[in-house]
């Protein structure tokens, strides 16, 4: 579709748009939910996004092929994206790109290890602490007050708060994660909700309870010990194909495959962190970095901020040229990915 017809919300561009998301477009019938309560918003991601996608604003972005219509689809649809790619492709600031550009707030980070279990992802109770804590309580103080000071949300529980607009949440490198994990999230998803048990347990004392969220600082209220979602939110899945993924949680996932960036992707990428970098042949490093990532199938694009940033800062001194001790350098900076090919 053309990037110009009106149903997208998300352009891709790189820019902050004029007003942020004011509303979602309709959910289908069978991705709506019936989440309730105020829950506080933050909109400062303490410059998460500028440090991940660059702070320079005014370049316009050259999108992935399909990046903007299956972000847009997914959207629409309240569908996981799952994007895949080689490492350093780019795939994980897409989430920090979709945030700032619908001025959705911090994105919430899910970095997934192969201990990583869904738990982990949607709360943590500390119930050490809360039995340490127990010693120094007043007697006339009832023993459940303060158990809500001890549940902590994780990125995917905070993401799924009752939020009049949906968080952008990245699950980050999904295919470093146990077997088991694809398979676990497949409930979460489909119901827009979970349980937090020891809150159900004390849900007829006590209906509301406050616990911790992923957001610094953030808190929020808890009825009857279940999170459901207003909003699903909008989930960013990274993979760097590893592993293959079970049917079932593909079926519920759409794709987006995240190839190495060409010429004009990566003078955008470098002019939204550096300007025009004066002194600095930005077309001939680009060009170097393209062939050399050619020889040795494929580089990360931090690899050519690094040589940039690097280039900047010998031009400040007087040093910058390209010679046989600039070459070296940048051997040295632009490294296989691979160990084979050390």
């Amino acid at each position: 579709m053309n990037a110009n017809t009106g149903w997208q919300v998300y352009q891709g561009t790189g820019r902050v748009a004029s007003s942020p998301l004011a509303e979602v477009p309709e959910a289908p019938p069978w991705r709506k939910f019936t989440g309730s309560g105020e829950v506080f918003r933050p909109n400062d991601d303490r410059g998460e996004g500028d440090r991940r996608v660059g702070a320079l604003r005014a370049t316009r972005r050259k999108p992935h092929p399909r990046e903007v219509s299956m972000v847009n689809a997914a959207i629409y649809l309240r569908r996981p994206l799952l994007v895949t790619g080689n490492p350093g492709t780019g795939k994980s600031s897409l989430a920090y790109l979709v945030s700032r550009e619908l001025g959705l707030g911090p994105v919430l980070r899910w970095p997934v290890t192969s201990r990583t279990a869904l738990k982990d992802g949607l709360y943590l109770y500390d119930a050490i602490g809360r039995v340490q804590a127990a010693a120094d309580r007043s007697p006339e103080i009832p023993a459940d007050s303060d158990l809500g000071d001890y549940i902590h949300l994780g990125p995917l529980g905070t993401a799924l708060l009752p939020y009049d607009l949906p968080r952008v949440l990245l699950i980050d490198e999904l295919d470093k994660g146990d077997i088991d994990l694809p398979n676990d999230l497949l409930n979460v998803f489909e119901e827009g909700e979970y349980d937090i048990p020891e809150l159900v347990r004390f849900a007829a004392k006590q209906s509301e309870m406050r616990v911790l969220t992923a957001d610094r600082g953030g808190s929020a209220v808890v009825r009857e010990g279940v999170v459901r979602c207003r909003e699903f939110p909008i989930v960013i899945i990274t993979s760097n194909g590893e592993r293959e993924f079970p049917p079932a949680f593909l079926r519920r996932c759409l794709k987006l495959h995240v190839g190495p960036p060409d010429f004009d992707q990566l003078g955008s990428m470098v002019a939204a962190h550096f300007g025009e970098a004066d002194g600095v042949d930005l077309a001939r490093l680009i060009t170097d970095f393209l062939e050399r990532s050619g020889q040795l199938g494929g580089l990360a694009s931090d690899q050519l901020l690094n040589a940039v940033h690097l280039a900047t800062q010998l031009v400040t001194s007087g040093a910058y040229q390209h010679d046989a001790d600039w070459n070296d350098l940048l051997t040295a900076i632009w490294h296989p990915l691979s160990a084979e090919l050390e």
